[in-house]
């Protein structure tokens, strides 16, 4: 068989939408298939999702990306060896083994309606908000699964009874599709992997276990939570009444995992992944670096039961893209999200605006939860051009936030320079096709930013990791990183050094205006 008859199916389920993708053996995408899910908004600040519309979702999109590729000449039922799966982290569900129907909608990674559970657990704990650092890397905040949890265990009538029986299960995303995928009800697997468990607040990062302690503490019952596995391995094969049956499913990792092995990002090498929110990722290789800058430590991979265990520092935005689908959805000032680019390049700079997008609060490396949305140096000048360009420019000041926190912790030693001794971001996402936005991410970094040819890094290193684990991929294959820049595209900065520093000492200021507005009067 050749190269060209061997494929690796690669499931991208975001926060948004869902992705089927289908690779040949040389990482070209033969067929794919996208659909959008419904955003449930109950209340302010609570985001849901329906985790039976997702798994319906996946359904369509496996069997149209499947005709897709079928119908340009590529026998993929002859030739699909595995499937990779990659999902949005810490989104969480609970579901019943009996029936296979979810308790209560599936809590999204960006609710914030656990900031009560959040105070009352920082005045109780002795270490406060970061009691738990040391075991999990993270801090006490409305963003990760444990918390969502105990709100479900809090508030969902008869989840702690169904618990009790051992009916009631937990999964992020990926674990309650891939009990779906394995069987459902008739069996299915209640797995999850390390990088999705390193998000919950409930591993351990050098067991790499569920943490007892944390378990004991939070009153969460062990048994609700699913077997930790690695990033590539064969879990299982997908079962009948799909449209693809009895593939091994062979790779799983959260999205920005995904991300960090499509970019091949190794120790010292960092990437940034611009979606609804912005996530950067520096690779620390075999150690756990603690942050003392508001950055996150966490997993980045284990690419094989036996393999090492790769650690990250990771910055976490809460709001990127989002901004965009605001100025278009709630303030109609653009039609479609490609249209801000545009619309921005009208003006050469936001004319003194400053937006500051904390709709629910700011995250890495600020972690405040009482910041609301500003937008702050606005006169009678004013125009839509300089909003469009102020909201692009707000997700680049934020990943410099990170990046700046990161050098910090990292060290010079913590970072890979190029052959011109320059520290290189990669980056990825569909936002990244936005080149005024790429090189106004240039510009204030001070340093260059690096688009891939293919800048849908997230489904390729699922991909990438499902391959691995049934020897269509060799690992060194994978982190040839010359191979990837070669066809790369490179913003270099323009901007004056005077002019960068006056910028970020302006978006600071906006920063600190955006703090304490959570209890406005409606």
């Amino acid at each position: 068989m050749s190269g060209a008859d061997v494929f690796i199916g690669s499931l991208d389920q975001g926060t948004t939408s869902t992705r089927f993708i289908i690779y040949d053996r040389f990482a070209s995408a033969v067929g794919s298939h996208q659909v959008e899910f419904t955003q449930f908004y109950p209340q302010a600040g609570w985001v849901e999702h329906d985790p039976m519309e997702i798994v319906e979702s996946v359904r369509i999109c496996m069997a149209r990306a499947l005709d897709k590729a079928t119908a340009e000449g590529h026998n993929v039922d002859n030739g699909l060896k595995a499937i990779g799966l990659t999902n949005q982290r810490e989104t969480t569900v609970v579901w019943s083994k009996s029936t296979g129907l979810p308790l209560y909608n599936a809590i999204v990674w960006m609710d914030v309606r656990t900031s009560s559970i959040c105070r009352k657990l920082e005045k109780e704990l002795s270490g406060g908000r970061t009691h738990f650092v040391e075991s999990c890397g993270l801090p006490i905040s409305t963003y990760f699964s444990a918390l969502k949890l105990l709100w479900l265990l809090d508030n969902v009538e008869g989840l702690n009874e169904a618990v009790k029986k051992g009916d009631a299960i937990f999964g992020t995303i990926d674990t309650w599709l891939i009990w779906n995928l394995t069987g459902g009800v008739k069996n299915g697997l209640h797995v999850t992997d390390l990088s999705n468990a390193s998000r919950t607040m409930l591993m351990n990062l050098k067991t790499l276990d569920w943490d007892k302690s944390t378990l004991d503490t939070l009153g969460i019952p062990a048994k609700m939570l699913p077997k930790i596995i690695s990033n590539s391995e064969i879990i299982g094969n997908i079962a009948k009444g799909w449209p693809i049956t009895g593939i091994p499913i062979s790779g799983c990792l959260g999205d920005q995992h995904a991300a960090m092995v499509g970019q091949a990002c190794r120790k010292g090498e960092a990437k940034s992944t611009y979606g609804t929110g912005a996530f950067i990722l520096l690779n620390t290789g075999e150690e756990v670096i603690k942050s003392d800058h508001g950055l996150l430590s966490t997993v980045a991979f284990k690419l094989g039961p036996k393999a090492p265990v790769n650690y990250a520092l990771e910055g976490s935005i809460a709001i990127a893209g989002a901004a965009v689908q605001w100025l278009r959805d709630s303030l109609g000032i653009i039609s479609s999200a490609s249209e801000i680019e545009e619309l921005a390049s009208k003006v050469t700079s936001t004319g003194g605006v400053y937006f500051v997008p904390a709709f629910n609060g700011l995250f890495a490396p600020w972690w405040r939860d009482d910041a609301r949305g500003v937008c702050i140096g606005i006169t009678r000048f004013t125009n839509k051009s300089h909003i469009a360009r102020a909201v692009l420019e707000s997700m680049c000041f934020q990943v410099k936030d990170v990046l700046d926190s990161m050098h910090k912790d990292a060290g010079k030693k913590g970072e890979a320079k190029s052959e011109g001794k320059e520290f290189l971001l990669r980056v990825d996402g569909g936002a990244t096709v936005n080149n005024l936005l790429m090189q106004i991410q240039a510009d204030l970094l001070g340093s260059p930013v690096v688009r891939p040819a293919d800048i849908e890094t997230t489904a390729l290193g699922a991909a990438y990791a499902a391959g691995l684990a049934v020897g269509v991929y060799k690992e060194n294959e994978i982190f040839a990183s010359g191979e990837n820049m070669k066809q790369a595209s490179i913003f270099k900065p323009v901007l004056e050094e005077e002019l960068r520093k006056k910028k970020v000492d302006s978006w600071c200021r906006a920063v600190s205006r955006s703090f304490d507005l959570a209890d406005l009067s409606l």
